[in-house]
């Protein structure tokens, strides 16, 4: 099992702006409230949470390795 990474700095693609958040280990979190613009985020086609579509790391069970949304 490899060690797992718990933060992503999650970037909105609306305005820009970056927060470090504490991922959730056992669910898939499919949406996020910009706190700057308020934009709400949702997974790109083919990405199973927001942390995999605007993160800078990967959402926990993709990283390791495990099924995602289960």
């Amino acid at each position: 099992m490899k060690k797992v990474i718990p933060n992503s700095l999650i970037t909105c693609p609306n305005c820009g702006h970056q927060n470090l958040e504490v991922m959730p280990t056992d669910a898939c979190q499919w949406f996020y409230e910009c706190e700057a613009c308020h934009e709400v985020l949702k997974p790109k086609p083919g990405d199973c949470c927001v942390y995999c579509s605007y993160g800078s790391v990967k959402c926990p069970p993709i990283q390791d390795g495990s099924s995602c949304c289960g």
